[in-house]
């Protein structure tokens, strides 16, 4: 088993009398691609808060290679290498692609700006387009720019939140062998709807109902797992 790199031990968060996650234990294992899914209301977007810091565990701990984050703030969790991309594309649309990039490269304190920027660029195959506008970019480039955003932070965790959504079929070719290529230097936790990528991307999958882990395992587990067929595979859905 490889090394743990990000981790959360009986996390809970509850929203008035709604607990939206309950006593979660989650391992992600460094070089991995792992997915997280569930329908509807399953509590996926709050767990992933929880991780990436934008709200507090009610009880729980999360620790991030081996050190306990779980009071740290969302900026300095970026800080610690925890980059997360939004469900809905979070880039500066008035900025260049280039600048776009360059604010996330100098938060994390490139020395060499520019060549930061570049290579960021180089690995989403968007360096032909670093002086256009951000807005003025296909949904399928914008959010491969928010990818770009989240490489220049040189994470050890990159989170990625629905990134094939709004995507046309031959955008999420591309965008798999995009993901493919960023482990194992950098370990991805992946929530995404489309089951075809999910199961053609993740070594391992973590699958969340009610705010409870429903199951764990291989996709040929999950595939198997009666409970998460009748839970979830095979319902198109929105998100939870």
């Amino acid at each position: 088993m490889a090394a743990v790199i990000l981790s959360a031990t009986g996390i809970s968060k509850s929203f008035g009398g709604l607990c939206a996650v309950d006593g979660v234990d989650f391992a992600l294992e460094a070089g991995e691609i792992h997915a997280l899914i569930g329908p509807n209301g399953a509590g996926k977007t709050t767990f992933v808060s929880l991780l990436s810091g934008r709200i507090t565990p009610d009880r729980g701990q999360i620790t991030l290679g081996g050190e306990e984050i779980t009071r740290l703030p969302a900026h300095q969790r970026v800080r610690e290498g925890i980059a997360y991309t939004f469900q809905i594309t979070s880039i500066y649309p008035g900025l260049s692609v280039f600048d776009n990039v360059a604010l996330a490269a100098q938060a994390h304190g490139a020395k060499d700006l520019h060549a930061a920027v570049q290579a960021a660029l180089q690995r989403v195959n968007m360096a032909d387009l670093a002086a256009q506008q951000a807005a003025t970019l296909s949904y399928g480039h914008q959010r491969l720019l928010e990818v770009a955003m989240g490489l220049a932070l040189k994470p050890r965790v990159l989170i990625l939140d629905e990134p094939t959504q709004g995507l046309a079929s031959g955008e999420i070719a591309g965008f798999v062998a995009l993901v493919r290529s960023l482990v194992p230097e950098t370990t991805v936790l992946l929530i995404e709807h489309n089951m075809d990528v999910v199961m053609d991307l993740a070594q391992r999958i973590t699958v969340l109902n009610h705010g409870q882990v429903l199951a764990r395992g291989t996709a040929t587990e999950i595939r198997a797992n009666r409970a998460v067929q009748a839970a979830y595979l095979g319902v198109e859905d929105a998100e939870g």
